[in-house]
């Protein structure tokens, strides 16, 4: 029997989402033989999951839950688009909202927005490039894999840790919590491309137990944390970025008159990672 809405939201507010978060962490990375079978095998079987497209295609190899809802695909499962025009969707998933920044304000759902400086941890200097420019929301569903992608060749200018609530990010939370994800502890990584600056934003969630890049091997957790990058990292469209262990939402961000969105996408179109969801102006 589903949760009645209204009470699903009110235990979003009441549970201490950290310490769920912690507890719920050392499970998923239990190694313990039975127990991550178990959790896997009935994951598999719930979500319908096919493991043929993925690298390990055994779940009893997986040596944890979290190294399973981490699992790499085979490389040629998702076909990246190869034009230089084109911009590649960064994930599986679903785009929940795309369209401008008007305002410095950005559709979150139905009547609910949030800030552009605010999404960016406060940072006005950074929002000024991304004011009037074009933003697209992902969200990742339990059943998507949870590796994110370059969607253009870029080089990364920083990293921006912003702590925050955990609240889910999941469809009935994104159209019941004013400002959900300036709430959420994010990572903000910002890529210059041959199009402007690029922002890839995580946005982190109840049961997230953390977010990873492929530049830095550890959890972000904390204060709030500004790398500027000095030794300059280049990423390939396509290349890895990071991941979330459990679902999350990805929010992309380019400046003005640098891209369009493609005509056929809308609100609650699912996108494969690699398809092409965006084409450079002037081509």
């Amino acid at each position: 029997m589903l949760m009645p809405k209204s009470i699903f939201i009110l235990l979003q507010y009441l549970t201490p989402h950290y310490l769920f978060t912690q507890l719920m962490g050392r499970l998923a990375e239990s190694q313990r033989f039975w127990l991550k079978n178990f959790l896997i095998k009935r994951f598999i079987k719930h979500y319908k999951i096919n493991l043929g497209e993925a690298i390990i295609e055994t779940p009893d190899v997986y040596s944890s839950f979290n190294q399973f809802f981490i699992r790499q695909l085979k490389p040629n499962a998702r076909p990246i688009c190869q034009e230089e025009h084109e911009i590649a969707s960064p994930v599986d998933g679903i785009i929940t909202q795309l369209g401008t920044i008007f305002n410095n304000q950005l559709l979150q759902a139905k009547n609910y927005y949030y800030n552009l400086e605010n999404l960016l941890g406060g940072n006005q200097l950074l929002a000024d490039n991304f004011h009037n420019g074009l933003y697209a929301t992902f969200y990742l569903a339990p059943h998507h894999y949870h590796r994110v992608h370059m969607p253009l060749n870029g080089t990364l200018e920083q990293t921006i840790y912003v702590p925050g609530k955990l609240f889910s990010v999941n469809p009935i939370m994104s159209e019941s919590i004013p400002q959900l994800f300036t709430r959420n502890e994010r990572l903000i990584t910002i890529f210059n491309t041959h199009v402007g600056k690029m922002a890839v934003i995580l946005i982190g969630a109840m049961i997230v137990g953390n977010i990873q890049t492929v530049w830095l091997n550890h959890p972000f957790r904390g204060n709030k944390i500004v790398t500027l990058s000095s030794n300059p990292i280049t990423l390939s469209k396509g290349a890895e970025l990071g991941y979330f262990k459990i679902g999350s939402t990805v929010i992309l961000l380019y400046e003005q008159n640098k891209i369009r969105w493609e005509p056929s996408l809308i609100a609650k179109t699912n996108v494969q990672l690699g398809q092409c969801v965006g084409i450079l102006n002037n081509t």
